[in-house]
């Protein structure tokens, strides 16, 4: 069985919450929904301890929060659009697009292709734009599925 890396169900157009805790467990809690984790709080702990490594905001408005657990049962992406924008850390401001990459412990190095293909896309102003503006949750997946799969 094939699990697509994100579906529809992993994305959020209107993600809320004051801080970068609360929208990483919004979008954990899509996650746990859909199978991809299995412990949330051990998955929100690691995604914690690599924040804690490095901030994951990138210029433009983007934040990337992500990490290998044991809890993530495949490698999945789960996408947030925040409107009042939430602090990652990015020296330019807080973050309007928020991208969570969930790998596997011991999995391989899939993660980092999606990272970097995602970070590639992510400095065209065409993706960020269409994603600024969507307005479906099923257009987001497939595109940015079309955009990022290895």
């Amino acid at each position: 069985m094939t699990t697509e890396l994100i579906t529809s169900e992993l994305v959020d157009l209107d993600l809320v919450g004051p801080d970068r805790a609360s929208v990483v467990r919004s979008l954990a809690e899509r996650l746990v929904a859909e199978g991809r984790v299995t412990d949330i709080e051990r998955f929100l702990a690691d995604v914690d301890a690599r924040e804690q490594q490095m901030a994951t905001g990138m210029e433009g408005g983007i934040g990337i929060p992500h990490c290998r657990s044991e809890a993530v049962t495949a490698p999945t992406l789960a996408f947030g659009r925040s409107r009042p924008g939430v602090d990652f850390g990015a020296e330019d401001g807080p973050a309007h697009l928020v991208f969570l990459i969930a790998a596997p412990q011991h999995g391989d190095s899939d993660h980092l292709a999606v990272l970097a293909a995602l970070a590639r896309r992510l400095m065209r102003d065409e993706f960020t734009r269409t994603l600024l503006d969507a307005t479906d949750s099923s257009a987001v997946a497939e595109y940015v599925r079309e955009e990022v799969t290895p």
